[in-house]
């Protein structure tokens, strides 16, 4: 009897300690004071947990993982989303990339303060593997910002998004200061950094953390990549494939986008193979892209767009002149423009190429592009406007 009470005595012991454990964990797992909290809850739909910003990416990735500061990208997607940092407080981030359009506008040219319009169609953010692993300074083989590839990172085409007349008309002086106006900063700086002063590369960090964490793996092309991978153990070829969860169509896109796509916009992930390009969409251009910076060697010279979540990203190209994938599929088929400086791969015999694809080939193509929507991305609660 001893012994049973004893052995009740220390299975209660262990018992309470458990308890006691667990809530100095559930404790420690909120971010927030209950006061800095009821201050964010005025504003802010924002959790009193710390959302996991670590992507592990599918095996044909071989497995990598990258993590982000929680604290610090959750400050960077309040910014993302605040009207506040805009000229007349009417415009965000958010507003010329929506989570449900992957980041991307549905106007060839987007609305910035004061009614005001961009000079150009607004990038896709989503529209890659992961941001981070993509974007960036060439000379470390990433891709430059913007549609002339004019900035090395998203700090810098941050500031320079900030400052646009056309977009936020905020020089980064005057974003500091609608920072430092609002209340709930104050505690989101505290919390990321320890204290509340508010600084320009603070402020632009943040911005970076949020936007490198925008992360696009987990569509359906993806899945059938990552089940041929598991089984073959290569990925270096996937022309001819037949991905068993796709349909006859989308395997023949599959196909054709790896034979005449791929030279241009990647074969596999969907990584770029060239950075920039002239793509013939005519003659003369009104927005010399590239050229306007470096010269006329490289006149209608544009960026290479990365094309996960590509069926929701329209209107296309620098210009958002089509509306459609089945016009851009039709100006690859039989539309390209002789132009000086297109693009190797699209001339042949010292002319403009034309693919000549059948209504069933085009058909197909857009089929395969639909293939890289990844809904996971679009609904994830990480990347939503936090603001009530």
């Amino acid at each position: 009897m001893k012994n049973l009470n004893s052995l009740l005595f220390f299975l209660m012991v262990l018992f309470a300690f458990s308890s006691c454990k667990k809530d100095k964990i559930d404790i420690t797992y909120e971010r927030y004071t209950a006061d800095d909290f009821a201050v964010l809850s005025q504003t802010l739909n924002i959790e009193n947990d710390l959302k996991d910003y670590t992507f592990v990416f599918p095996q044909y990735y071989q497995s990598r993982s990258i993590s982000f500061d929680s604290d610090l990208a959750t400050l960077g997607r309040v910014m993302f989303y605040d009207k506040n940092l805009s000229d007349d407080r009417t415009i965000s981030c958010a507003s010329c990339h929506k989570q449900e359009l992957a980041f991307a506008d549905d106007l060839a040219f987007s609305e910035g303060v004061s009614n005001r319009i961009t000079s150009r169609n607004s990038l896709a953010l989503g529209s890659v593997f992961n941001f981070a692993e993509y974007y960036g300074d060439i000379s470390q083989g990433r891709i430059p910002f913007f549609w002339d590839n004019r900035a090395a990172s998203v700090q810098e085409q941050s500031r320079q998004t900030f400052a646009n007349e056309d977009e936020m008309n905020m020089p980064m002086h005057k974003v500091m200061e609608r920072v430092e106006e609002a209340d709930y900063y104050e505690i989101l700086f505290k919390e990321t950094f320890g204290d509340s002063k508010v600084t320009e590369d603070r402020i632009l960090d943040a911005v970076s953390e949020f936007v490198n964490s925008m992360s696009s793996y987990r569509s359906k092309y993806d899945e059938e990549l990552d089940k041929h991978y598991v089984n073959t153990y290569n990925v270096t070829n996937i022309e001819g494939v037949d991905f068993t969860g796709f349909t006859t169509a989308e395997n023949l896109g599959k196909d054709l986008y790896v034979s005449k796509c791929g030279n241009c916009h990647g074969r596999i992930n969907g990584f770029p193979a060239e950075v920039q390009a002239n793509n013939g969409l005519q003659m003369d251009y009104d927005d010399e892209g590239i050229g306007e910076i470096s010269g006329s060697s490289q006149n209608g010279v544009f960026k290479v767009p990365t094309l996960r979540n590509i069926a929701l990203t329209g209107p296309f190209m620098h210009d958002g002149r089509f509306a459609t994938l089945e016009e851009v599929v039709d100006h690859y088929s039989n539309g390209v423009q002789n132009h000086p400086n297109l693009s190797p791969q699209l001339k042949q015999g010292g002319q403009a190429k034309a693919f000549n694809f059948t209504q069933t080939e085009k058909d197909a193509l857009i089929a395969f592009l639909n293939t890289f929507t990844d809904e996971v991305m679009l609904a994830d609660v990480k990347y939503s406007d936090p603001f009530k």
